[in-house]
């Protein structure tokens, strides 16, 4: 499991009493016998780059299609559009991206990463013989 955690901002001398948090992104990947899905959730962006790249590699190294549960991404920047052209074309089959929510639908297309990905609406399951990715720090 590849999963990042940072700080909330801390709210400046003289802000309102009321912090500003941000949604700590995360990456977990998950491996069955027919296909890897990673999951996205929370801010993707340069704070999760190294844990991002981690999993792109072990997608890349299993070697079977790739699927992307983005349902739960609330921000993107560059980082993730990266992740996600690297894998349209590093990986067997076509991508697949779950109900990304519109922040990544809005990058698909003006990146046009959207014409080498398929974009599903409804979650199609994943396998219940599937096993979270070992943890290598274990």
């Amino acid at each position: 499991m590849h999963e990042v955690t940072q700080e909330p901002p801390r709210p400046e001398k003289g802000a309102g009493t009321t912090p500003v948090t941000s949604e700590t992104g995360s990456v977990h990947v998950m491996v069955s016998r027919e296909r890897t899905r990673l999951v996205l959730s929370g801010e993707v962006d340069a704070t999760l780059g190294a844990d991002l790249s981690e999993a792109v590699t072990d997608a890349e190294r299993v070697g079977l299609p790739v699927e992307i549960d983005a349902r739960h991404v609330t921000f993107m920047d560059s980082s993730g559009v990266s992740m996600l052209a690297r894998l349209a074309h590093r990986t067997p089959g076509r991508l697949t991206l779950i109900q990304p929510p519109d922040v990544v639908r809005f990058l698909l297309e003006v990146t046009r990463i959207g014409e080498v990905v398929d974009v599903l609406d409804a979650d199609p399951g994943f396998p219940a013989e599937s096993t979270p990715e070992p943890d290598p720090a274990a």
